[in-house]
């Protein structure tokens, strides 16, 4: 879950094709590069496991429990009223 605000922070996953002409999915465009070293990717701030979004400090699982943004940690929706699982 990410707020509004920091959708712009994404950053783009790309799968290259080269064989295209003009398509936006090239390493070019400035997005993550192939076969990158994942061990500077940080670390969930709750359960400490690896969160492979560049820029995000919390793992998506945890976020979603607690309702929170994945980038920035504010609380994105009141989930008072749903049945989440504890798992």
């Amino acid at each position: 879950m990410v707020r509004e605000k920091c959708e712009k922070k994404l950053g783009t996953i790309i799968t290259p094709d080269t064989w295209k002409d003009g398509a936006r999915n090239t390493t070019e465009s400035g997005g993550r590069k192939l076969n990158e070293n994942k061990n500077k990717f940080s670390t969930c701030r709750i359960c400490k496991s690896s969160v492979h979004q560049p820029g995000s400090h919390y793992y998506h699982g945890c976020a979603y429990k607690k309702s929170i943004c994945v980038m920035c940690g504010k609380k994105v929706l009141d989930t008072k009223n749903y049945k989440q699982t504890p798992a």
